[in-house]
């Protein structure tokens, strides 16, 4: 694909890359490079897409993936993720050191400045995929696989209308903070209920833990606990994302619990 040079043109992007591959031998790496190229041309045929329909570029130990305007996103987020995910199953069968990946996407106008893709959805897909919580996800969890990404914007838009191998449910809500990123992001383990966290969550990154409607939603200091038909909200200090229905705020005192409920 033909990324134009003249100006930016609203794309998905996916950036992919493997964990520890700095601390994998020489042979160890490059069976890793070879099996993630195998398994995304194989998932992108899946769904059709090919040819000048994908720009894909080398990063080391990654790549990064901007698609044809007329390529469905919906597509990438449920077929083309079960077939990366069934794919990294069969390559790391009888592995010592498996395939392990992170995968971000998110959307927004792409550009070419000759050396590669620019633009701020190009930053905001590579930072979502490098974020804290993307490796605490695999490292919490050493059959885990593959941990996927989505912007707060695509999961919106796409992931949450559903569809074939689709599961929005499955995704969980996380604060990204790093570099100039200071947004929500939905972190979702394929085949998994839920991702996989730590016991102890990087700095920075809050643990979800569960709100009255079972729905992950923690802010520092005092908790804010968002029940809104089964929707999940977020509240991150004084800001909320999303309409609310009903609240309940805790906070610690004297080594006690202080608590009111509202509701519309």
């Amino acid at each position: 694909m033909s990324v134009s040079r003249g100006g930016a043109v609203h794309r998905l992007v996916v950036s992919a890359d493997i964990k520890g591959s700095g601390r994998l031998g020489h042979r160890a790496r490059l069976r890793a490079r070879q099996g993630m190229y195998e398994v995304f041309e194989a998932a992108f045929a899946a769904v059709g897409v090919g040819g000048d329909r994908v720009h894909l570029e080398d990063r080391g130990d990654g790549v990064l993936a901007a698609l044809a305007p007329e390529v469905p996103p919906a597509a990438l987020v449920g077929l083309w993720l079960e077939e990366v995910h069934q794919g990294v199953r069969e390559h790391n069968e009888g592995l010592s050191e498996p395939l392990r990946l992170r995968i971000a996407m998110h959307g927004g106008p792409v550009g070419d400045d000759g050396r590669g893709l620019v633009g701020r959805a190009v930053d905001l897909a590579c930072r979502l995929c490098d974020s804290e919580p993307a490796k605490a996800i695999l490292a919490a969890d050493d059959d885990v696989h593959v941990v996927f990404v989505a912007s707060d914007v695509l999961y919106h838009s796409v992931v949450a209308e559903g569809g074939r191998f689709v599961e929005p449910e499955h995704y969980r809500p996380i604060p990204v903070r790093a570099k100039e990123t200071d947004e929500v992001a939905w972190f979702h383990v394929p085949r998994r209920a839920a991702p996989p966290w730590p016991a102890a969550a990087p700095p920075e990154q809050p643990a979800p833990t569960a709100a009255p409607g079972g729905r992950p939603g923690q802010a520092p200091g005092a908790k804010y606990w968002i029940n809104v038909n089964g929707h999940n909200q977020i509240v991150d200090g004084a800001e909320v994302h999303g309409d609310i229905v009903g609240v309940r705020v805790t906070r610690e005192r004297d080594g006690g619990a202080e608590g009111a409920e509202r509701g519309e």
